[in-house]
Parts: structure tokens; sequence; C-alpha cells
């Protein structure tokens, strides 16, 4: 496949951000920076394989409507795809549910 580009939009990062940052917190004697800074960086990566590995869906939110889908067992991305993937929004699996 050829080389795509992405582009992150902040509302994608800072979820996938805030959401590790919200497990310190709960788990402040246990999960530590260093865990914070793998989980995210792993998490961030994960989104490089969208339309390489992982497999383009429709999506199963309503506030996703006119986004693909893709997810990795532990976060979900709602994105478009054109000349280049844009990255627009992220939900970790425990909170995929209509708000």
């Amino acid at each position: 496949m050829a080389n795509l580009n992405y582009i992150i939009k902040p509302r994608a990062a800072q979820k996938i951000f805030s959401f590790y940052q919200n497990v310190a917190k709960k788990y402040r004697h246990t999960y530590d920076k260093a865990d914070l800074k793998r989980n995210v960086h792993d998490a961030v990566f994960s989104i490089y394989q969208i339309e390489q590995t992982l497999l383009r869906r429709n999506p199963t939110i309503t506030r996703w409507n006119g986004y693909y889908m893709a997810n990795t067992d532990k976060w979900y991305f709602a994105y478009t795809f054109g000349s280049t993937v844009t990255i627009v929004d992220a939900c970790h699996a425990q909170n995929m549910h209509e708000e």
C-alpha cells in the first residue's frame, strides 16, 4: 500500500492523553509517568495502522456518523480518508457509548 499521510486533530490527541491522565489519578500508587507515557505512545502510534492493517468500519455511535471508524483492541478512532487520513476523534473501548 502507498505511504499515507496522517493528521491527528487536537480533539483526538486530547482524548487519549486525558484518558491516561485519569488512569494515573485513580491509580496513583501503582501507575506512574512511565506507564502514562508508554500508553499514550502506544495509542497514538496505533493510529498509523488505520487504512494499513486496521479495517475501515461504519461508526457504531451516532456522533461519528459521516466518518469512518477503526479500532484497535483498546481504542476506537473516527476519521476521514482522502489524500490523507485525518483522525478527528478517539474513544477508549471502555467509553464507547452514546453520550
